[in-house]
């Protein structure tokens, strides 16, 4: 008999369909029918977080408190398996004279998940490639040009991660505070492990999704819908595979 397993899906904040990458993801987790999952918006039910077997989220700029951060990197050092996806490591200030401001308001979440959004280049196809060719969460899955947000980041301990996939840009940034990209390493992680104590956080940067009505108050209507990596096969067996890591598997 297979047991049950508890999971918490965190899904919510700003200028993206929240709704849409939701249902995706609640359709994944229940390909697996012993997973039952608990849905929020935040970070605030601390118990029902930490008491999970493990946590995927899908958020943009839904800032945690320092209580529940600390509570979610205890629970990681402990053993918990985080599936952070798009912009779980985002704080945006806007609007702002000279652009987006990405402020760097949490250090201990980011060093958790490894990294923190600052910034991304127009929305333009851009390939991403293996860097871990026989890591079995991507192995075999083809190198592939994905129409998304490229995230532009900063790593607290790069070299505490192991990259999966990654991309390189360099150029501008247009709209954000910190918008010139031209110099410094040009490879841009897009999928990494973060190990950490007996747990770890998978990130997938991926996932950028927006439809008509999702950046109020900024602007009454959207005039696209967005899908981005949504539409890409690849990125639903990456999803898959982080699924399975966050359910233990290692192969």
């Amino acid at each position: 008999m297979v047991e049950r397993v508890d999971a918490y899906l965190v899904a919510g904040g700003k200028y993206h369909d929240i709704d849409f990458a939701r249902r995706e993801l609640l359709d994944l987790l229940a390909e697996h029918e012993h997973v039952r999952v608990t849905v929020g918006s935040n970070w605030d039910d601390i118990d029902a977080l930490t008491s999970s077997a493990f946590v995927v989220s899908y958020t943009c700029d839904v800032r945690p408190s320092e209580a529940s951060q600390h509570a979610m990197r205890a629970w990681v050092e402990g053993g918990g398996r985080w599936v952070a996806l798009h912009g779980t490591n985002t704080a945006l200030d806007l609007p702002r004279p000279n652009g987006v401001e990405s402020p760097r308001c949490f250090p201990t979440w980011v060093d958790t998940l490894g990294s923190q959004f600052i910034a991304h280049p127009k929305i333009a196809p851009y390939p991403v490639r293996l860097s871990d060719p026989d890591h079995w969460l991507v192995a075999g899955v083809d190198e592939f040009e994905t129409d998304d947000e490229l995230y532009l980041m900063e790593y607290p301990d790069r070299g505490a991660l192991q990259p999966l996939l990654h991309t390189t840009y360099s150029g501008e940034a247009p709209g954000f505070e910190e918008d010139d990209w031209t110099t410094g390493d040009e490879t841009h992680l897009v999928q990494y492990v973060r190990p950490f104590g007996t747990g770890a956080v998978l990130y997938n940067t991926l996932g950028h999704c927006r439809g008509h009505f999702d950046m109020v108050p900024l602007k009454d209507y959207h005039p696209t819908i967005d899908r981005c990596s949504w539409e890409k096969p690849e990125y639903y067996e990456l999803l898959r595979r982080a699924i399975r890591w966050a359910l233990g598997e290692t192969a």
